[in-house]
Formats: structure tokens, sequence, C-alpha cells
């Protein structure tokens, strides 16, 4: 019997993925073992075909590391799921384990900064062509899959200026096309948002951000198809980016609280972000919770929360600016990372697009004086006080 079945969020996030044989543990062990052994060797190859349960090798699979692919397919409702070492670990997978030489992409102009050096440095390598769109030109994204492509790449809210994208209306273009659609996932978590619900066809997740929740272990992880799941676990089982059990353990331990997490970081991104909104010193604040965001209407329609996520530019257009504003929170880890229970904050250029130039990311419309702020569970009260004092410095 699945004891997971009618579940809600929360409740899954404590029990779904748990019960993988592993004794009467009421925490997943940790199973560091490299090898599994077999007594009997026609067990031992239909094991390793995949004709019968089981693991054989820690490149390939590990009961720890199963437990935490389980959870994370469960509460995106998908029917297979693998894992990678990290985020771009399992993105690299996904595009490399999908498209072969002369194969096309359509994709966002404002995507995660490590994913746009795939599609404008390595992918084009391969002979593999990539178009990148206006990120909320759904009409620009419509027409340029219809010319014929093998994925369409999506990633909503967008990392780090939160555009949004109708995942339901771009999916039914790419299913007309006959194309994949993937989803990054990363800021809304499965708490907020399910692309697979959706239409798209893989979701994908950086667990390092707020799956994992305390910003102590890298993964990343993939949910979708047995068909599409499996291209991509040959992929990483053979380029040898897997998870190490031990992170597993750590992001299975953090997804425990990842519904308490989601729920007060929504809560404080939007306090907060409506708070900056009226502050003489910033200028614009990138929230899609905001009426003022120009995706609210389909984040409303696709999302359940709005995410953790915000960005906002401060009133002097400079990084001078950025330079002297982040020394003064006293609230914040000035780092790049996101998603974990404390705040952090820091500009594109040492984030999220630190391997693009600032031509390269003004191209992609992200100011030199944005600030990317992960909300943390701390006391909304507070973090407003503080960047407060910060912004007037």
């Amino acid at each position: 019997m699945d004891r997971t079945s009618g579940l809600r969020p929360g409740t899954l996030a404590v029990w779904a993925g748990e019960d993988h044989g592993l004794g009467n543990a009421t925490q997943v062990p940790v199973v560091h073992s490299v090898a599994f052994g077999y007594d009997d060797v026609d067990e031992w190859i239909d094991v390793s075909l995949g004709r019968a349960p089981g693991h054989i090798y820690g490149r390939n699979t590990n009961p720890t590391v199963a437990a935490f692919e389980d959870k994370v397919r469960i509460l995106e409702g998908a029917e297979a799921a693998t894992s990678a070492a990290t985020g771009m670990g399992i993105i690299s997978s996904a595009l490399f384990g999908l498209l072969a030489p002369g194969d096309r992409v359509v994709s966002l102009k404002d995507t995660y900064g490590g994913t746009n050096r795939l599609f404008s440095e390595f992918l084009p390598r391969f002979g593999i062509d990539v178009t990148l769109c206006d990120t909320t030109d759904h009409e620009a994204i419509e027409a340029e899959v219809a010319k014929g492509c093998r994925v369409l790449y999506l990633e909503t809210p967008t990392n780090p200026t939160v555009k949004i994208v109708d995942i339901a209306r771009l999916s039914r273009a790419a299913h007309a096309a006959g194309a994949t659609v993937l989803v990054d996932n990363t800021f809304a978590t499965p708490i907020n948002q399910n692309p697979l619900a959706l239409g798209a066809d893989l979701v994908l997740h950086s667990a390092t951000k707020f799956l994992g929740g305390h910003a102590d272990a890298l993964g990343g992880v993939a949910c979708g198809s047995k068909e599409l799941v499996q291209a991509v676990y040959h992929f990483r089982e053979i380029n040898g980016a897997s998870l190490h059990p031990m992170a597993a353990y750590l992001l299975l331990r953090g997804m425990k609280t990842l519904a308490l997490r989601i729920e007060r970081q929504n809560a404080n991104a939007l306090k907060i972000a409506r708070f900056l909104e009226s502050h003489p010193g910033v200028s614009r604040v990138f929230y899609p919770g905001l009426e003022s965001h120009e995706g609210h209407a389909i984040a409303a329609k696709q999302m359940r929360g709005f995410g953790g996520m915000l960005s906002f530019m401060l009133a002097e257009n400079t990084f001078d600016a950025v330079r002297r504003f982040l020394p003064r929170l006293t609230l914040a880890h000035t780092a790049a990372n996101l998603g974990a229970v404390e705040t952090i904050a820091g500009p594109p250029a040492t984030t999220s697009h630190v391997e693009c130039t600032p031509e390269e990311r003004a191209a992609m419309g992200i100011p030199e004086s944005l600030i990317r702020y992960s909300t943390g569970i701390e006391d909304a009260d507070d973090l407003i006080v503080d960047l407060d004092q910060a912004l007037r410095g």
C-alpha cells in the first residue's frame, strides 16, 4: 500500500520516498558502500540490466540517493526521477542526454548564467542550434518553436529577474511542433508550482537551493516520464556526475521542512517586496507576487505561492552603489547561493551571472545595480529594518 497516496505537499515532504527497504530506521540511513554484492550471478545480471530492483555500483545508483529522488518525484507528480551531483550537473545531463548534433533548442535570454553558457558556448560546439528569445515575448517563443525544435527549455521564475513564462501555453505550442519541454523549477519548488501538471515533460531542480534549504549540500534532480528520465540518467551515469549519498541524506533531511520553509519565505518575500516598492532608495522591484509585476497574472494562475526570491534595482543605477549597499546589510549573507533558511543577497555579477560580461548581462536585461535577494525564514520585520538602514546608508 502506498501510504503517500492522496496526501498534500506538506505531508509528502515529510513522508514521501522514505520506504526503501533500509531496515527499521525511522530516518533514511547513509549508505556509503561503493559496490553491492550478489551471490546469485543471474540476480546480479537482472539488477545490472534493470530487470530487477537493486543497486550494483555507486556511480549508477545508491539506496540513500534513490530515497531522495523518490521524494522529489512524488512531490512533482512524476513517473520517474534521477539526480546529479549539482544543479548544473542535472541540467547538463538533461540537455546532452536528449540532444544530438543537428537538433535545435529554443529557450529564453535570461536563464541562469550557467545554463546560458551551455546555450551560448557548449551546445553549439556539438552542432546543436540554439535560439534564445525575449523571455516574456510568448508570441516570439511560439513562432520560433513552430519553426521546429527538439527541446523547449524554460525557467520560471527566472534567475535573477524573476520573470514569469506561461508553462501551459508554451507547452501546448511545443508539443504541437513535436518538441520536449524542460522547465527549471528551482525558484518555485514543488510546493509552489508543478510544471508537469501544467504540460511540461521534464522538471529540473538545483536541489542545492530551496529543496535542501540549509546551504550544506550540493545536488540536482530531474523528474518526468521513465523514457525521458532514463535518457538523462544514462548520460549522467556515463558522465559520472553522481550525487553523493551524504549529500542525498542532507537534502532528504532538509526537505522534511520544505513546506514550512516555503510558506514562511513566500510571506516574507511578499512583505519585503511591498516595502521595497515604496522605498526612495529603490527604483524598481521584481517579484511576481506584486500586482505591478508584468507576469503577475500568469504567476497567480500557475503558482500556489510566489516564492522566496526577489530582486531590486538601487535608485543609483551603478555598481559602486552595490559595493556600498551590500556591506551595510547585517541580516544577510553576501554570497553566491540562494534558497537557504538565512537571507542571502548579492549582485548577478558575483552570483547568477558571474560567467558573463557586463555587456552580456545588459543584453539579458540584467542591470548592474540589481540586487538578488533570497529571503530567509527570519522575522520579516527585522529584515525590513535591516534593508531600510542599508538603503539609507
